[in-house]
């Protein structure tokens, strides 16, 4: 038996009253999703427990078998695991984001979704500029990058906003706050200098796009806590492939290769064909692969409905498609969202979430679409959501 985990990130969320109070995943087209929904289990399950933020690192922990109350300390130092930044006793890492501000409003987390190379750039100037012994930035994809600071531990009791969690509001309101804050704010101050004239951010502007105004400081964390081996916890072999560093952080967590696949992005450009084709040609080494596509959570953190639409569609048309065509016939299937990134909020939040099993084992439940409605009507609620991964593996 092989397994596939398809996380179509963010791809849940809320009714739309401007388009008849459905959902993204109620008007997107997708006949394969809807064909495994018919023939397998589908249920809701809450991968943010009570009282966690509702993130993807939590998220995802719980899709990936991991309980988030037990493993999960902080965003950061899994990023920073991808990158392979070392974290040792005394530092703290933090989320370092290229953002626009705008007449003191938050007007793009992403800095318009930067490209990784003009990104690199900045980052380079920043650690010009700002770097030293005590702080150091580190460039990662596109806006997500990640700054150490070391000597400095009561930063980790900084309370810090995320920038897509404040789209349009006024930057002033959500600065670092309480213990430690300050070091933090006089980064992001000091940032501002940095990137105003530089020729990237000119080069941006003469064509129309947003420049990265400044830095922005969140999810701080220390060293990481050690985990089990996904093949230690369930007995398989395992291997992910995804576009950020958060997933990628969490797969070297636990033990799985990380692969890597030529076109595979964040966005609507993403080679949704080619990291399939390449996700499952792996199932020749491996016994589990993880697909990870993020494109539906990035359109809905800009608000953007059509290219949430778009962007489940393509998984349904390029990937899903796929699964459905395995080769040897023995593909055991889990379909499902981390979280909700609901269009009206623009950002992620806490609703237990669709799921799809889907092989010989799983009876259907008479679930006709793979929809937050029919999950609702048809399926069970699992409530412990990390608990999805045993019912894969068991095949029931």
């Amino acid at each position: 038996m092989k397994y596939c985990v398809l996380i179509m990130d963010g791809a849940a969320g809320l009714p739309l009253p401007e388009r008849n109070n459905q959902t993204c995943l109620e008007l997107a087209r997708t006949p394969n999703l809807d064909m495994l929904a018919q023939s397998g289990y589908l249920g809701l399950a809450r991968t943010v427990p009570p009282g966690m933020e509702p993130g993807s690192a939590v998220a995802c922990m719980s899709v990936l078998g991991y309980d988030p109350r037990v493993y999960y300390k902080g965003r950061a130092a899994i990023e920073a695991r991808a990158m392979g930044i070392a974290i040792g006793e005394g530092e703290a890492v933090f989320r370092c984001n290229l953002v626009t501000v705008q007449d003191g409003k938050m007007r793009d987390y992403s800095a318009g979704h930067i490209p990784t190379q003009e990104a690199k750039e900045l980052i380079a100037a920043l650690q010009r500029e700002l770097g030293s012994d005590e702080i150091s930035f580190y460039p990662g994809v596109s806006y997500r990058h990640i700054c150490k600071i070391k000597g400095q531990e009561e930063t980790l009791k900084a309370t810090c906003t995320p920038p897509h969690d404040i789209p349009g509001k006024p930057m002033a309101d959500y600065l670092p706050e309480g213990d430690g804050s300050e070091i933090l704010r006089d980064l992001m101050e000091r940032s501002k200098t940095v990137l105003r004239d530089h020729p990237v951010n000119k080069a941006r502007h003469s064509r129309g796009e947003l420049p990265a105004t400044q830095i922005w400081l969140f999810w701080g964390t220390g060293r990481l806590p050690p985990m089990p081996s996904f093949r230690q916890k369930y007995g398989v072999s395992a291997a992910m492939t995804s576009a950020v560093d958060l997933l990628r952080g969490l797969a070297l967590m636990a033990g799985m290769d990380v692969l890597e696949i030529k076109g595979v992005t964040d966005g609507p450009d993403n080679n949704y064909a080619g990291q399939a084709a390449a996700a499952l040609e792996a199932l020749q080494k491996h016994d589990l692969v993880v697909i990870h596509v993020e494109a539906p959570d990035e359109a809905g953190h800009g608000g953007h409905i059509d290219e949430k639409i778009k962007a489940i569609e393509n998984i349904d048309k390029e990937v899903v498609s796929r699964l459905r065509s395995y080769k040897d016939n023995n593909l055991r299937l889990l379909v499902m969202p981390d979280h909700p990134t609901p269009i009206k909020v623009r950002t992620h939040t806490a609703a237990p979430v669709p799921f799809l099993l889907w092989s010989a084992g799983f009876v259907s439940n008479g679930a006709r679409r793979f929809t937050e409605t029919e999950a609702n009507n048809h399926g069970s609620n699992i409530e412990d959501g990390y608990k999805i991964m045993g019912k894969l593996a068991a095949g029931k």
